[in-house]
């Protein structure tokens, strides 16, 4: 019997490690997701977009499209620009409200009179080069007429150096995380020549993601970076331009409200009266319709002498982007449709989603999610086959899977959400298929014998319960001695009040985090954020044999963290010429036995401390301000760490405690301490604390004074012993006079 049950519980536990490699896997591989599992997704999201596209509206975006039949009437392209001049301003005429080429004037105008003038040669008639030096230069013309009207112009993102770069046109804000920081920069650009640039209302970039520039043109960015500023894209410009719009408005992680999944990333861009959410990258998921023929207006017609007053309302208040759809011209791309459109198209797309607000979304906790969905899909595979059979769990997997598929397609559907369901489809089949097959190799020859075996020698219910592995949440704690921290923000009312609650947030999150991780490198346990409070601890859960000093380090170096914000305004509290400009905390640290565990309910519970010493640190805290210190221990602490520079504060009344309590100010590490300027100090203080106790007066204030010499610093701190020993003469005076 010992050795079938030895010889199933190996089997079982074969069909499990194999079935848990699969998962680990095809779960690793999904966290570090190559390229063809992005393909594969994309292409997962290109179906979606195939089974519902984005409805057709008549939207106020027009393209002038360079197409066959107009270069056939009009000539070769590039067509000289006295004649794009020329339809600048029928557009303008019109009553366009941006004029926008998806076009890199990168060239001077091959047919204006100096570039002939250099391509006659030198056997020309004098009068010739004068009559040529004596017409107008064609791109002085085009740049004029472009000064007067609402242009913007495109420029191209290339890998080749070429030494130009666009000209700032947009002025660019942002909110959180400089995106200059993580977006990955352009190595070069061609630009337009620099006289047109200057004349332009609007500058963007005309490429495409990099993500796509291999096949189907999924996203279309909305900033670019060279590393050291950011420029918009000519989608961005156009919408701009035609709003008379100054400039933009990035929202990253960081900003307030914004949550990060671990890496910087654009949320969202603000232009004009418009929020565009955007990728990790700053680009938005391109949303189609099928290539409608009412976007488009052949240029020939726009050029023609015929009835312009017809194409007003095509034109007036429209966004008009100028581009091309002829063969030849190589502008040709693929959407998710399928379709292969002009490229100017897309610009057109994306300007129309975002103004009838239509949006797909791909938030950066989709990874996270899939990653979570695969594992849990898998996991639930192996923990029902040996508890519901092969084909109980494929019908379950079938259920999961059928709920991830409409789930994801709901998403789509409803609120534009792109999850990916196919992976963790896949995982499950997989995983489902390797242990469902070892197991029956291994497993179902002897399924029949194992079952009575184990009927002769248990009941129905314990074999059930041993089937099972119920996980069992245990309460309860152990009795520690331990190091707790309490940090406050000192006049944090003031603060708030002066402040609205979105900068609330980010101020509150700007100074607790680089304190929490003050606590963290010293080995500290965070145990709570209480407001604008921290609560931490230390020898527990794991052990801490030097917890007092270790906390005596962290809560000296959360002052410096401070001190450091201040000095460079990381608040922006001096930028804005606040009534408070600097933030002060106060931290209290206290020793001693208390009970650390999971407290709670078997439903929710919070690993915590509780304990009398709890409450005293607690209570030194609070007491920081009246004593005039930023970082008080008691005496139990001042013991456990003795290599660090302390000054008596006296014996302090806590609130909840029958006997004061004797506090120490905490100043500094070993160095401070072996100081000569401190060992001076700290005799002083010596003196002046024996006088106080025995009741010299003459010699406390001497001491006193002296001790105020040498730490002008501390002037807060003496002051309240200046109180102190104003207190006993009065009091002495008063036992004269009552004599």
């Amino acid at each position: 019997m010992r050795l079938f049950l030895k010889t199933l519980f190996s089997k079982r536990v074969l069909v499990a490690a194999s079935a848990c490699i699969v998962l680990a896997f095809m779960t690793g591989l999904r966290s570090a997701d190559p390229g063809f599992l992005k393909a594969m997704r994309e292409l997962t999201f290109d179906y979606y977009q195939r089974m519902k596209p984005r409805e057709y509206e008549p939207a106020p975006v027009r393209i002038i499209d360079i197409d066959e039949a107009s270069i056939a009437e009009i000539g070769q392209w590039p067509w000289p620009r006295t004649k794009l001049a020329n339809m600048v301003e029928t557009l303008t005429d019109l009553g366009a409200a941006a004029i926008v080429f998806d076009v890199v004037f990168s060239e001077p105008d091959r047919t204006s009179p100096a570039q002939l003038r250099e391509s006659l040669g030198p056997d020309v008639p004098d009068d010739l080069i004068s009559s040529l030096k004596s017409l107008p230069d064609h791109d002085a013309q085009f740049a004029s007429t472009i000064s007067q009207s609402p242009v913007v112009l495109g420029f191209a993102v290339t890998a080749t150096h070429t030494g130009d770069m666009p000209r700032q046109v947009a002025g660019i804000s942002y909110a959180g995380d400089n995106p200059v920081g993580f977006l990955k920069p352009f190595p070069a650009v061609v630009a337009n020549l620099e006289i047109l640039q200057e004349s332009a209302s609007g500058l963007g970039s005309i490429s495409i993601s990099e993500d796509d520039q291999e096949g189907v043109v999924r996203r279309a960015p909305l900033l670019v970076t060279d590393g050291q500023a950011l420029f918009p894209s000519l989608t961005t410009e156009a919408l701009r331009v035609a709003q008379a719009a100054k400039g933009l408005i990035v929202r990253s992680t960081g900003a307030s409200s914004e949550t990060s999944a671990g890496n910087a990333a654009v949320t969202a861009v603000r232009i004009g009266a418009y929020t565009v959410p955007t990728t990790a990258s700053g680009e938005l998921w391109l949303y189609y319709t099928k290539d409608h023929p009412e976007r488009y207006i052949p240029a020939n017609t726009l050029l023609s002498d015929g009835n312009l007053a017809e194409l007003a309302p095509y034109i007036e208040g429209q966004i008009v982007l100028v581009g091309a759809s002829a063969a030849g011209l190589r502008d040709i791309r693929a959407t998710s449709l399928g379709e292969l459109v002009p490229g100017v198209s897309i610009h057109a797309q994306a300007l129309e989603q975002i103004l009838f607000d239509q949006f797909l979304f791909r938030p950066d906790w989709a990874n996270g999610l899939e990653i979570i969905a695969t594992f849990a899909v898998g996991a639930i595979v192996i923990l029902a086959l040996p508890a519901i059979g092969s084909l109980g769990t494929a019908i379950l997997a079938t259920a999961i899977v059928s709920g991830l598929v409409g789930g994801s397609l709901y998403l789509f559907w409803e609120e534009g959400l792109l999850i990916d369901p196919v992976y963790p489809a896949v995982t499950s089949f997989l995983v489902f298929a390797a242990s469902s097959s070892l197991l029956f190799f291994l497993t179902e020859r002897e399924k029949k014998f194992v079952r009575q075996a184990f009927g002769q020698y248990l009941s129905p219910d314990l074999v059930t319960q041993l089937e099972q592995s119920p996980d069992q949440l245990t309460l309860g704690g152990e009795i520690r001695p331990m190091t707790i921290l309490f940090m406050d923000i000192r006049g944090f009312t003031p603060i708030s009040e002066q402040l609205t609650p979105e900068e609330l947030v980010s101020f509150l999150n700007t100074l607790l985090s680089p304190l929490s991780d003050s606590i963290q490198v010293e080995g500290g346990t965070i145990d709570k954020y209480i407001g604008d409070s921290i609560m931490a601890f230390w020898n527990a859960p794991l052990s801490v044999p030097d917890h007092a000093a270790r906390a005596c380090r962290a809560g000296l170096t959360m002052l410096k963290v401070v001190d450091k914000l201040n000095d460079k305004d990381a608040f922006g509290f001096r930028a804005r010429n606040l009534k408070t400009q600097l933030v002060r905390i106060g931290i209290g640290l206290n020793s001693g036995e208390v009970c650390v565990g999971n407290m709670g309910s078997a439903r929710r519970f919070n690993y915590s401390v509780i304990g009398d010493a709890v409450n005293i640190a607690s209570r030194i805290e609070s007491s920081c301000k009246a004593i005039g210190a930023e970082l008080l221990v008691s005496e139990e602490t001042r013991n456990e760490a003795p290599d660090f520079a302390f000054l008596e504060a006296g014996e302090i009344p806590l609130k909840g405690k029958s006997e004061p309590v004797k506090l120490y100010a905490l100043l500094g590490d070993r160095a401070l301490k072996n100081s000569k300027e401190f060992k001076e100090l700290a005799t002083t203080h010596e003196r002046l604390m024996a006088a106080l106790k025995e009741g010299r007066l003459e010699d406390a204030e001497k001491a006193l004074e002296t001790a105020q010499i040498l730490a002008p610093s501390l002037m807060d701190f003496y002051g309240r012993f200046e109180d102190i020993l104003f207190d006993m003469k009065a009091a002495q005076n008063e036992n004269s006079a009552a004599q």
